[in-house]
């Protein structure tokens, strides 16, 4: 006798599938149509403020009566500035050029044949956020653009936000004529829903977690599909003898205004040895007037009772909060080494005038992306060049550094023969 094994939570593999089957049509179309789709997604978004905002108002006054962590309030938080950058982002998604079908010499060539590859679209993603609705609505528009149908994945603090956000990506995609399966919203809540999405592999080909190091931990641990670790927080800058205090305060400060999520925020600086002890307290002032909270490690603290000391466990850990950790070094072969060990290992900086230092550190730290004498400070949506980004990934197996349209390809080998045999 069979016996059949009924699911109780079928909507993240319905959902898988719907994305799959959209995105087999999607990955063909035109990059006019994506464009158009991308485009008329910026435009039902600013059509909607006011219920978006509604719907996140609902959102933030749950969050309250469960006692929701500050930190994630912020993040939850939407006002029509920030609906505005999510806007921009789309407009400029639709008028960037096709990143798909750019053809690149291959690095080989068979005899009686030309092989060339193009970019083409990964298939189906997973997008796993912790608060921030407005990204659902960016990530969408960069899967769009890049031909890659995607399956939303909030939290529930977000519930109403992301709901709203979806409806109205939804309702413009089908207006365009793209397939309807292009953006999924999984809104199941239960604890399984995230299991279920995750190890999809026959149809979702890639997961992004973002969110705090314990979502992207707990999707690592759990995910049979390929994961790109995304990171925030945690950089550390390391301020050589061979530097202003000027530019150390900067660096510092202007890395924390890409709020809410500060991605690529200095949290941690390591301090030569021979630094003085004047500047050190014209810095902590300087920076405490700004609102930050200043730690020390022992020695510091020995010296300077007034710092609170950091704990063993915070080097490796993001505050992300406007919080920074100072620690005294002998050398920038020390710095290095500890970076390597401590760093989240997405933007790490240095500020010194000497070139030998900034080289020996661009080579010897082993991140993602390494800052000299200037701020890291993170932004989707820069003023220059041609990109849009949706964050930082420091993982190596994929695609490292900026998340952006190219990150959400694949590249196809295609071998062109002349007929003879």
């Amino acid at each position: 006798m069979t016996v059949e094994v009924l699911d109780d939570y079928p909507e993240p593999i319905n959902s898988a599938k719907r994305a799959y089957q959209a995105s087999l049509n999607l990955g063909y179309t035109k990059g006019l149509d994506r464009s158009r789709a991308v485009l008329a997604m910026a435009q039902a978004l600013a059509n909607s403020f006011d219920d978006i905002l509604e719907a996140n108002t609902l959102d933030l006054e749950a969050s309250k009566e469960m006692a929701v962590p500050e930190l994630i309030l912020d993040w939850l938080k939407l006002t029509p500035t920030r609906l505005e950058a999510a806007v921009e982002i789309l407009q400029r998604l639709g008028e960037i050029s096709d990143p798909l079908r750019r053809v690149r010499t291959a690095n080989y060539q068979l005899e009686d044949s030309q092989s060339y590859t193009q970019l083409m679209p990964l298939g189906v993603i997973g997008f796993i956020y912790e608060a921030f609705p407005d990204l659902g609505a960016i990530a969408a528009g960069l899967c769009i653009k890049t031909g890659n149908s995607i399956i939303l994945k909030g939290s529930t603090e977000a519930s109403h936000s992301n709901q709203a956000i979806a409806n109205v990506l939804q309702s413009a995609i089908e207006e365009v004529g793209l397939p309807s399966g292009c953006v999924e919203l999984i809104k199941a809540e239960h604890g399984a829903s995230m299991r279920d999405l995750v190890t999809q592999d026959k149809y979702v080909n890639l997961v992004i977690p973002y969110g705090r190091f314990s979502l992207v931990q707990q999707v690592m641990r759990q995910s049979t599909c390929p994961v790109l670790k995304s990171a925030m927080g945690n950089c550390y800058l390391y301020w050589s003898v061979n530097s202003s205090l000027e530019m150390v305060r900067w660096m510092i400060i202007d890395s924390h205004e890409s709020e809410p999520d500060p991605v690529n925020a200095i949290e941690k600086v390591l301090i030569h040895r021979q630094a003085l002890p004047s500047s050190l307290a014209v810095l902590w002032n300087s920076l405490q007037e700004k609102g930050f909270q200043i730690k020390g490690d022992e020695e510091l603290v020995a010296e300077f009772p007034h710092l609170q000391p950091v704990k063993a466990g915070e080097w490796g850990s993001a505050y992300l909060t406007k919080t920074v950790s100072f620690k005294l070094v002998d050398t920038l072969e020390d710095a290095i080494a500890w970076i390597n060990q401590y760093s989240s290992g997405h933007a790490d900086c240095i500020a010194t005038e000497s070139y030998q230092e900034s080289r020996q550190f661009a080579l010897g730290v082993n991140s993602a992306s390494t800052y000299i004498n200037t701020s890291p400070r993170f932004s989707r949506n820069p003023s220059r060049g041609d990109s849009v980004f949706l964050g930082m990934s420091n993982q190596k197996g994929h695609r490292r550094g900026f998340v952006s349209l190219e990150t959400l390809t694949t590249a196809k080998h295609i071998i062109q023969g002349n007929g003879r045999f």
